[in-house]
């Protein structure tokens, strides 16, 4: 899921190399920040929010096979 969310924020971007994802880990649940450019902030985020929706909503459907949620942060 790591990977999903890298490639998707890569093709988003203006800066592509300053893209990171961070995996906090738990029992059933994963956390995955995502830290891009300031600049690039808006292209992730969309408008009212849409695009960054659209991003949880494709990270989410991957991680049901593996019986695990995933919340996906937009970190500055």
């Amino acid at each position: 899921m790591k990977e999903l969310l890298e490639t998707i924020a890569r093709a988003l971007v203006d800066y592509p190399d300053d893209v990171h994802v961070n995996e906090v880990e738990g029992e059933k649940s994963v956390i995955l920040e995502l830290t891009v450019s300031k600049d690039d902030m808006g292209k992730v985020i969309g408008k009212q929010g849409r695009i960054a929706k659209a991003i949880r909503t494709v990270v989410k459907a991957a991680a049901v096979k593996d019986n695990k949620r995933v919340s996906v942060e937009i970190l500055q």
